[in-house]
């Protein structure tokens, strides 16, 4: 069995970043990731741009160079895959973790093929994108539905309906209608939700008003059909059709809670948020820590790269016994 001083489980952006940081400490370390490198904004959209522009997503002090200001999700990912040969990070991808235990003052990661790994300390960066919102309703594994919107171009002159009001729903619809699909957009709220970006607003409200793109408003969608979905008005009781030749669930991502327990990580039985130290994040089990997103439970809106990527430098400052870098914006928001 391989031992190392720092297993991170995760190599998304901030696990990178936990990764960079041990490699400059001298600690031997592993990446454990379950899919291929930065997984999640592999399945992104293909023409998806980041909120943050490419300077707050940097990491390990590499520059992020592009002729724009936001980066797309195709320079994303050869930045970050630049990033983690340059600092020449020890990965095994396509691993992924079961569960973390500690024994002593040892740690024993065992994935779910059975390998078996060890370290000194452990940081749990597994982020949330795998982990879908189900909505537990009939027709929700039907082929034609899908909890992530990949590109317009296989949905032209197509039916689409999108449940949801977020950045990604939004997004979608504006670009679906854009490549000649018939958009209809339900959300159980009265208007897209609030933290939608700002450019996109009037945009997304003006091709309403145009008719362009339909809302369907105060409704939850209660089944999914080969040809449709039934959508309830929460106002009136009032239950309609809608035609759909595909569906987007796009209600949003959680972190695995079940993996974090099976870690012994005590988890608030709310908002999933773990406990865990708050300038070291350290959690309830010491030398096994959460970074990035993982940590934000069920408010994932809170923690991005932006500010999950600092995490990283903490960590690492409190497994050298160095004094902790102060993290600029932590999780007092949640």
């Amino acid at each position: 069995m391989q031992h190392y001083d720092v297993i991170i489980v995760g190599g998304g952006p901030c696990g990178l970043a936990a990764g960079i940081e041990a490699a400059k400490s001298g600690l031997s370390h592993l990446i454990l990731e379950m899919g291929s490198l930065t997984e999640s904004i592999r399945q992104y959209p293909r023409r998806m741009r980041f909120f943050s522009t490419a300077e707050n997503i940097e990491i390990g002090g590499l520059p992020f160079p592009i002729s724009g200001v936001k980066a797309g999700r195709d320079e994303a990912l050869q930045y970050y895959r630049k990033a983690a040969a340059y600092y020449k990070l020890n990965t095994k991808l396509f691993q992924e973790v079961w569960d973390v235990q500690k024994q002593d003052d040892l740690f024993t990661v065992t994935t779910t093929t059975g390998d078996l790994y060890q370290a000194r300390k452990v940081i749990m960066a597994t982020g949330y994108f795998t982990r879908p919102r189900w909505l537990n309703i009939p027709g929700e594994t039907l082929p034609q539905v899908s909890h992530y919107y990949d590109e317009p171009f296989k949905y032209s002159f197509t039916n689409v309906v999108i449940i949801g009001a977020s950045n990604s729903a939004v997004e979608a619809a504006l670009e679906l209608y854009r490549h000649d699909v018939n958009v209809t957009v339900v959300h159980r709220g009265d208007d897209f939700r609030s933290t939608v970006k700002y450019w996109l607003v009037p945009d997304v409200k003006n091709r309403v008003r145009e008719g362009k793109i339909k809302t369907v408003f105060d409704s939850v969608v209660t089944q999914i059909d080969e040809k449709s979905v039934t959508v309830n008005n929460l106002k009136t009781g009032d239950e309609t059709q809608i035609p759909a030749d595909f569906v987007f669930v796009l209600t949003g991502y959680i972190p695995d809670a079940d993996l974090l327990r099976r870690c012994s990580i005590d988890l608030d039985p709310v908002t999933q948020v773990p406990v865990f130290n708050q300038e070291t994040f350290e959690t309830n089990v010491p030398g096994l820590y959460v970074c990035g997103t993982v940590l934000a439970g069920i408010y994932t809106e809170k923690v991005f790269i932006e500010n999950g990527r600092e995490h990283a430098q903490a960590i690492i400052d409190h497994i050298m016994g160095r004094e902790v870098h102060k993290v600029a914006e932590l999780i007092q928001r949640i």
